[in-house]
């Protein structure tokens, strides 16, 4: 059964998609269960833009929030009564633009107890700005330590999907994010599962191009994603941070648009590998490079949708910059006829998933 013709899983609220250096609009989205009520809890799915971001998003929009039949008033919502009603930050890897926001804010959130989920590095590289140093520490691997409203808790990096919300699942992939002078840098991408319809999307951290990477690691999450495509999974959010002719050397672990379309058209040839497979009922995972002709991956990637996310600004263009980005890639995208819907992911915007 194709996707549209199952129920919605995901309500998002964009707060902030670009990738700098540009504050007021940095990574940062707002999730729930479709079925259930914002004032029933949120996912804070990365955390550059915050509270700034959304105060000028309600005032755009001050009903926003208030389509769902159990939500409180829209009156009644303010940006600090939506960051309250957060439950859990999920991080893909701790550069400020993810994480900001949720540093600047960690003193004052109100409402429960919220935990921070990511890979251990990431965890790690977050103790040491809540070291008393750069911020105070206001954050504790201590369930039991009613002094600390956050509380870290690390993701494994395996095939395990971990419960961290009522009825939303995770599994975490490790993808590189260029290097530094330890080394590798990595990040992480998310497959962020409903539970009870069992639909899935795809949220990747920032996130460099296999086709340059020292150790390409994209391939296995698209590898996991292809038997789900288009059934389980049909939404995809991933980076395109520089436009058309950035050099493979000035990238610094981002893609640009020739180097997404190449990840889209190796995600395409493994959905078509998949389907193989399906009907051989091999069962086979043996995975000698095989060579596609590009009419075989016309439509592979039909009914899914893919939003850009994480364009650099460079105030130099008129119209916004993922815009500009989003057709950028289009254009390289389009002679391939994979069907894949090509996206922006724009602050403010409302995602039905």
């Amino acid at each position: 059964m194709q996707k549209e013709l199952t129920m919605a899983a995901f309500d998002m609220l964009v707060v902030g998609s670009g990738g700098g250096p540009d504050e007021s609009n940095l990574s940062a989205y707002l999730l729930k269960p479709r079925q259930a009520a914002w004032n029933d809890g949120i996912i804070a799915l990365e955390a550059g833009s915050g509270l700034g971001a959304l105060r000028h998003i309600m005032k755009r929009d001050p009903n926003i929030f208030g389509e769902h039949p159990t939500d409180a008033s829209p009156t009644s919502f303010t940006p600090l009564t939506v960051y309250a009603n957060v439950k859990c930050f999920l991080l893909t890897h701790a550069h400020l633009d993810h994480i900001g926001s949720l540093v600047m804010t960690a003193g004052t959130l109100g409402g429960a107890r919220k935990r921070i989920y990511g890979s251990a590095q990431t965890l790690s590289d977050l103790e040491t700005i809540f070291s008393g140093r750069i911020w105070p520490k206001l954050a504790t691997y201590d369930e039991n330590n009613p002094l600390f409203q956050l509380v870290y808790h690390a993701l494994r990096a395996d095939d395990k999907y971990e419960v961290i919300f009522p009825d939303i699942s995770v599994r975490l992939m490790t993808v590189s994010h260029g290097m530094n002078d330890s080394g590798q840098y990595d990040g992480a991408c998310f497959f962020i599962r409903h539970d009870p319809t069992n639909q899935e999307f795809i949220f990747f951290g920032d996130v460099e191009p296999d086709s340059i990477s020292v150790e390409p690691k994209n391939i296995a999450v698209w590898r996991a994603a292809a038997p789900k495509i288009p059934h389980i999974i049909s939404t995809i959010f991933i980076e395109c941070s520089y436009q058309t002719g950035r050099p493979d050397g000035q990238l610094w672990g981002h893609l640009s648009p020739v180097h997404l379309v190449q990840e889209l058209v190796t995600l395409a040839t493994e959905v078509v590998i998949a389907r193989k497979e399906r009907r051989s009922c091999s069962g086979s995972r043996s995975r000698k490079r095989q060579r596609m002709s590009p009419e075989a991956l016309h439509g592979a990637l039909e009914g899914v949708k893919v939003y850009i996310m994480h364009c650099k600004e460079q105030f130099a263009t008129e119209r916004p910059i993922n815009h500009v980005i989003g057709d950028q890639c289009r254009e390289l995208l389009a002679p391939h006829q994979l069907g894949v819907e090509l996206l922006t992911a724009d602050q403010g915007m409302k995602i039905v998933i």
